[in-house]
């Protein structure tokens, strides 16, 4: 069997780490031909020496140490966002692996479609802010999108073999984040500490805010309204502790069809880089017996609106969830910096949703500029809403963080 050759966008964050731990076990299976990396110069340089791509971009500020590093080594070493699309676009890889965190994953993931290729989606920015026109290019060029993100390759994974019009529902499992049980009145005094503090999964700290306001299953109810066609009535959320179950999918008849495992983003990873193969990893068993009892909970709207908010964007259509992501971005920024409190990361986002255009982006300059606008209105919201509620850790406002972030992304 001739091995896939790949480049991954992200190489030195948590998705990223894990695929190329993938690729490490199965040298007779994978190539890697190209890396966007970020700014950490040290795992980018291990990684470069390890898998030898044939092009590597990095973040400006590392560009010149890691150019010189990596001299003579026939690395072709670019940076910045021109350098993620150069290693997007790069010909001759098979599969595509968007991992970039945030709205930064799009231009990149947008011009790496291409024919014939496999996109392996883990940002899924990409789909929520492009939605549409990301869905439209996939089909203009014949690339074929695989998700990566658990729940949605348990939905994936599921409905093998299955018709889809014999779709009923699909539920998409929450762990709850760090914040679970929390009331309305107590999120205004969450501190930054608390936020990252999340009980299954270690991510990077934009990622785990999400998970703690649980924007981020807002975000995959959208990403699964374009993944899989469906409407927003079809998806529901429902909270799992345990994080067992990754997803359900209900089909026409009452059987409900679950795909399960521990905690681990090899097992989805592999998956989609494979083509849908399945491959020996060193994951633990689960072990149900050990574990005892599953338990599900309804999500808390009053005390998480995040999620509220992703289907009134659906709603509302148009640029609605591309403008929603965008204000959430900017608020959890201003909360990991201590500027705002956790309360008014909801806030802001609802208020920008209702202010976005009602007709869609088509391309990716319309895209790129609807989102500056946005987060040009969610800027303005932070910076009036500074210091208007008690920010703990932080009684004088002064903008300094509440608590020290954890450094890097990582997760089980």
């Amino acid at each position: 069997m001739s091995r896939t050759s790949l480049s991954v966008l992200g190489s030195t964050g948590s998705i990223g780490r894990s695929a190329l731990d993938i690729v490490l076990k199965h040298p007779d299976r994978f190539k890697v031909l190209g890396m966007a990396a970020g700014k950490n110069l040290e795992v980018t340089l291990e990684q470069a020496r390890l898998f030898e791509p044939e092009i590597l971009s990095v973040a400006e500020e590392v560009y010149s140490s890691c150019k010189e590093s990596l001299f003579g080594s026939g690395i072709k070493v670019l940076s910045g966002e021109e350098g993620a699309v150069a290693v997007a676009a790069y010909p001759g890889a098979e599969v595509l692996l968007s991992a970039i965190v945030g709205d930064a994953g799009l231009p990149p993931t947008w011009e790496g479609i291409l024919p014939g290729r496999t996109i392996a989606l883990a940002n899924k920015e990409t789909l929520v802010a492009g939605g549409s026109a990301v869905m439209g290019r996939i089909r203009e060029k014949g690339a074929r999108l695989v998700p990566v993100d658990s729940e949605h390759s348990a939905i994936y994974q599921a409905m093998k073999g299955h018709d889809w019009k014999s779709v009923r529902r699909v539920i998409l499992t929450a762990s709850g984040g760090p914040m679970f049980g929390k009331t309305k009145e107590e999120m205004a005094h969450v501190t930054v500490e608390e936020a990252l503090n999340h009980p299954t999964w270690r991510m990077g700290p934009k990622i785990t805010i999400d998970s703690a306001t649980l924007m981020n299953k807002g975000l995959e109810v959208i990403e699964a309204r374009w993944l899989f066609d469906l409407p927003s009535e079809k998806i529901e959320v429902v909270v799992h502790r345990q994080s067992i179950i990754h997803s359900l999918v209900e089909l026409v008849d009452g059987s409900v069809l679950a795909q399960m495992g521990v905690p681990d983003m090899r097992g989805p990873i592999s998956y989609a880089i494979s083509g849908d193969e399945r491959l020996v990893l060193d994951v633990k068993s689960l072990d149900l017996v050990l574990l005892g009892q599953m338990t599900f909970h309804h999500p808390d709207h009053e005390a998480f609106p995040s999620i509220r908010h992703a289907y009134r964007a659906l709603e509302r259509g148009g640029q609605s969830c591309l403008w929603l992501n965008a204000a959430n971005e900017v608020a959890v920024a201003h909360f990991l910096e201590g500027k705002i409190p956790f309360s008014l990361i909801a806030r802001i986002q609802g208020e920008v949703l209702e202010q976005a255009p009602v007709f869609e982006a088509r391309t990716l300059d319309e895209i790129r500029k609807s989102g500056k606008a946005a987060r040009n209105k969610a800027q303005e919201l932070a910076e009036k809403y500074a210091g208007t509620e008690e920010i703990p850790g932080n009684p004088n406002h002064n903008g300094q963080m509440a608590a020290p972030v954890p450094g890097g992304a990582r997760r089980n």
